[in-house]
């Protein structure tokens, strides 16, 4: 699993004009080949009375999978510029579709690039975008006299307590940094004396987005 990753979260829609063309980018989430060719499929029938639908994406831990199309447009003018765009934003599991209603000017080569480049940074600027960072979903057990202490321990380290229960003992829910993991463990055990009990639930990706806490199995 990569260590953190930018994606989208919800993907948006922004448009430039161009001396009369219309461009509108459309960005969508998405894990597989399946879903961007559907995807591109989708939009191809909603604006089916443009001329282009350029398209681009990116998929995979690794970008195993990088597409781009330019529909119809002067080869390199369209796809690759937005493939670059999401390249240089470094994003993952990521496509965009561009739909270009033509004015009846012509842009050139130069006008093309910049233009279905301006109009994926639009579409990427309506969209929420976050950064997944692998976590490890992690329960501690305690007694009633260590709850205190390891409340200022888990809010000293930024590590968010996501679930609580007060029975006979005390067992936090917390979400662990996977890098932070032995740290955060070792910590705990200094703090209570060893009378803590660390168990790790399970793994995966969490992302923070407006101060909310995001969970993903993925």
């Amino acid at each position: 699993m990569l260590e953190q990753y930018k994606t989208i979260y919800q993907g948006g829609t922004g448009e430039i004009v161009e001396k009369k063309s219309r461009f509108i980018a459309t960005v969508r989430p998405v894990k597989t080949e399946e879903e961007a060719m559907l995807f591109i499929e989708e939009m191809k029938k909603k604006y089916w009375d443009a001329r282009h639908n350029c398209s681009a994406w990116v998929i995979g831990e690794r970008r195993e999978s990088m597409r781009c199309s330019d529909d119809g447009e002067p080869q390199g003018t369209a796809g690759k510029p937005m493939l670059d765009v999401l390249l240089g934003e470094e994003l993952y599991n990521t496509a965009v579709v561009v739909t270009r209603y033509f004015g009846g000017t012509l842009l050139g080569t130069g006008g093309l690039v910049r233009a279905y480049s301006k109009a994926v940074q639009e579409g990427l600027a309506a969209s929420r975008v976050i950064t997944k960072r692998h976590g490890i979903l992690t329960e501690v057990g305690t007694d009633y006299n260590g709850v205190g202490k390891l409340q200022y321990l888990f809010a000293q380290s930024d590590i968010p307590i996501m679930d609580s229960v007060y029975a006979e003992d005390v067992r936090l829910q917390v979400l662990v940094p996977a890098a932070e993991a032995e740290r955060v463990k070792k910590a705990v055990t200094e703090a209570t004396s060893a009378r803590a009990s660390v168990t790790e639930v399970k793994e995966l990706y969490f992302a923070v987005s407006d101060g909310e806490y995001l969970l993903f199995d993925d």
